[in-house]
């Protein structure tokens, strides 16, 4: 320090004002000026980041792993796979030599997770390779938490770069169970299958991983942290998240239907990520009571359950809304939050038809719809209760592929607002994600709404009651799906080749038992806004009836092959509406467990999960 002041006090007997550059470790400060003066005399001292100087990167050697494709919703494998030394980093670096420099360099990316094991140990690894590749700062959620929609909200909120999601979404947590990693680019949706692909094969032949000498980053505790020209950010992970749902909905009207004395609401969390959501959200800021959550600790994992919000994991909350004295909505999320179910007193909403309820009844209930719809779109195996709705409200309509991506593509050009798929996903263009609790928000704006002139003592509006007056108007299609988890992947795969070689001879007018068929096909899709074709995306069987069997194999599992059936039959009956949707569907399911002899491929009886 000596020094320093020997050459400070020589500049300032100087004539000219000075700018000399300190590098003295006593000074290690990013850019730090000081302006000092002596009469008629100035000195400007800057003193350079050691901190900067001194951010060591490392070049790891390593070698490609078989089978780092990414699926549906990203790269998915059982734990002790991830926890193969250099397995994530492998990937990770993968995406960085994927992307455009000026995608990442200096800029700002987002970290989140849904709590599940490895999380934390995931997070580290990430933030140390974004910046030996030059990322300039990380958002990271509270203990690496940030559900997959409050990813894509704080990217959008934020304007940052992009973002990871460390997540399996619905599939089981633990040591022995799942893990998963995904990465949405700057308008907060998933990457585009051009990026994948390119990260597919660069694992392939991947060499290095640049990787930051950093400490660990404590995840535990808000606030911001420099390691020289690179910075981490904990943040809270619900406050922007929330922001943007006090945008979308009408929060005084929900918060005064759940404040009635006789209006009862229940959700189950699951144990997983919307535990973090619930309460700051339901109770804290619209008034429910602390009761009305369920499993609302995000455990890692999940309470040893399997946190994918249907009829057969989600049994303790279908248990309580069938049983007596059920609330008036119970609701469900999933491992990630972007899921959701939603159930009236002994009354299932179908994800098909909660979307096309929710966009019926949107502009009347929430007020980002004040103005209407910009467009409707569903997934391909989705149910038609959707178009039904666009058309009515003469509205574009979009069939896509399953994966949210395509619908991000709509959004961002401006063509589309309500989407869901059947697999219990629902959302909007106010994020580029599924939105689980976005979906329970709606339905508590439809029932406020219908009931906010009804005084206490008069009967409600319920959700059955939602349910009939749009299959009055609209008709109703019975639908199903028939999941088989964790086939054996050969003999999956041969029955779906033998489905394609049965369509390729199929044609118009064929005869199904008392079915005709309008077509069979391979559905293929080509983007509206980009131009860009995705092939071999579910085999359907059409009737003239309106009736559908769809068959594919599913991209979100981590293990084996999944199998989904899908079933639908259109009955514009209104006195059938009331039929239990297996008892109307049953010709059609034995028709399609016969076509495609799934039993004697697989050598299973009955489905894992009906929906």
């Amino acid at each position: 320090m000596a020094s320093v002041a020997l050459r400070l006090n020589s500049l300032l007997t100087s004539s000219p004002p000075h700018v000399i550059s300190l590098r003295s470790p006593l000074l290690a400060r990013d850019h730090l000026f000081l302006s000092l003066r002596a009469p008629h005399q100035r000195l400007i001292v800057r003193a350079s980041s050691s901190a900067a100087q001194a951010l060591k990167i490392t070049s790891i050697p390593t070698k490609p792993f078989e089978g780092q494709k990414t699926g549906t919703s990203g790269l998915r494998k059982k734990v002790k796979v991830f926890q193969q030394e250099n397995y994530l980093a492998n990937w990770i670096q993968a995406l960085f030599d994927s992307l455009p420099p000026e995608d990442y360099k200096g800029g700002l990316l987002v970290l989140g997770g849904d709590g599940r094991y490895f999380n934390k140990e995931a997070a580290q690894i990430i933030i140390k390779i974004a910046a030996g590749n030059g990322v300039g700062k990380i958002l990271v959620g509270k203990d690496g938490i940030l559900s997959t929609p409050a990813v894509s909200a704080v990217i959008r909120k934020r304007k940052a770069n992009g973002g990871f999601i460390m997540s399996a979404s619905h599939n089981p947590g633990g040591p022995d169970y799942d893990w998963g990693i995904k990465f949405n680019y700057s308008s907060g949706q998933p990457a585009p299958e051009s990026i994948t692909d390119q990260i597919y094969g660069n694992t392939l032949s991947i060499s290095e991983i640049k990787m930051a000498d950093i400490p660990d980053v404590d995840l535990s505790s808000l606030g911001a942290k420099s390691y020289g020209s690179f910075s981490v950010e904990v943040v809270d992970p619900v406050s922007d998240y929330l922001e943007l749902m006090e945008a979308v909905f009408d929060f005084q009207l929900v918060k005064d239907l759940l404040s009635r004395p006789d209006f009862r609401f229940i959700f189950d969390a699951m144990h997983a990520v919307t535990g973090a959501y619930a309460k700051p959200i339901f109770v804290d800021r619209l008034g429910a009571s602390p009761s009305c959550i369920m499993n609302g600790v995000p455990l890692e994992d999940f309470g040893h359950g399997h946190p994918d919000p249907n009829l057969t994991y989600a049994k303790e909350l279908v248990t309580i809304m069938y049983g007596s004295n059920a609330p008036d909505l119970g609701a469900a999320s999933d491992g990630d939050g972007d899921r959701n179910m939603i159930l009236g007193k002994g009354f299932f909403i179908t994800p098909s038809d909660s979307v096309a309820m929710i966009a019926a009844n949107a502009q009347a209930t929430i007020p980002y719809f004040n103005s209407g719809p910009k467009g409707l779109a569903r997934s391909m195996p989705t149910s038609g209760a959707l178009d039904r709705v666009a058309s009515k409200l003469k509205l574009p309509f979009f069939e896509v592929p399953t994966g949210w991506k395509f619908f991000g593509n709509l959004m961002d050009d401006g063509k589309l607002s309500i989407c869901g798929e059947e697999s219990f996903g629902t959302g909007s263009d106010h994020i580029r994600e599924k939105d689980g609790i976005w979906a329970v928000l709606a339905w508590l704006s439809i029932l406020a709404e219908k009931n906010k002139n009804r005084k206490v003592g008069e009967k409600l509006v319920s959700v059955a009651d939602v349910a009939l007056e749009h299959w009055s108007t609209f008709g109703r299609n019975f639908f199903s799906r028939y999941d088989y988890e964790e086939c054996e992947s050969d003999r999956a795969n041969q029955m779906i080749q033998y489905l394609r070689d049965l369509i390729s001879g199929s044609k118009p007018g064929d005869t199904y038992g008392p079915y005709t068929l309008q077509f069979a096909d391979d559905f293929a899709y080509t983007d509206p806004v980009d131009g860009s074709v995705v092939t071999k995306q579910g085999l359907r069987f059409v009737f003239t009836d309106g009736s559908r069997i769809i068959f594919r194999l599913s991209g979100t599992g981590s293990a084996g092959a999944t199998i989904r059936l899908y079933i639908e039959q259109f009955e514009p009956d209104v006195s059938k509406h009331n039929l239990d949707a297996q008892v109307a569907l049953k010709p059609l399911i034995d028709l399609a467990l016969s076509i495609s002899k799934l039993e004697e491929f697989t050598g299973r009886q009955k489905p894992t999960v009906i929906t």
